[in-house]
């Protein structure tokens, strides 16, 4: 069973009607579908969220109102000793929070290793452009994937 969401994979058991599986999907998704419920608050910390990213072949760079910014994008470092060292130190000189940061191998390669990155600010921030401008010396590509409101408890735990 290939399914995109919690929500899918609740559906696409219905529709299989097979009872030797199961799905990690919301209590909401079971009622609505009439299953079962095995085992509820199974995560490993109360506080977990989700994130869900909305997609748009026009990209969106406006800000919005006097509420703090955030930037998600994708980059990828080049092959030379201490990339990544010297492209984080682009956020620290220029004192952009970067809040996460997760990387991947590019096509099973050792070689070559794409990042997945949020930070705090808009690319017109001047800060935040100098970083961006640092980090593309050391990258051999960025792509700017969002640009959007800070949720209000992040802001909150500040």
């Amino acid at each position: 069973m290939r399914v995109v969401d919690s929500a899918g994979a609740a559906v696409a058991l219905v529709k299989s009607e097979r009872k030797e599986i199961g799905v990690l999907a919301s209590k909401l998704a079971a009622e609505i579908y009439g299953l079962d419920i095995l085992a509820e608050n199974i995560e490993d910390l109360n506080r977990n969220t989700t994130r869900f990213l909305l997609l748009s072949p026009k990209p969106d760079k406006t800000r919005r109102g006097d509420t703090k910014m955030m930037t998600t994008f994708i980059f990828q470092v080049r092959n030379i000793p201490a990339a990544l060292y010297k492209a984080m130190g682009s956020f620290a000189t220029n004192s952009v929070n970067m809040t996460k940061l997760e990387s991947y191998m590019v096509g099973g390669s050792f070689s070559a290793t794409q990042l997945y990155a949020d930070i705090e600010g808009h690319p017109d921030d001047k800060n935040v452009k100098l970083a961006l401008d640092e980090l593309a010396y050391f990258t051999q590509f960025i792509s700017i994937l969002g640009i959007y409101p800070t949720n209000s408890k992040r802001v909150q735990s500040n």
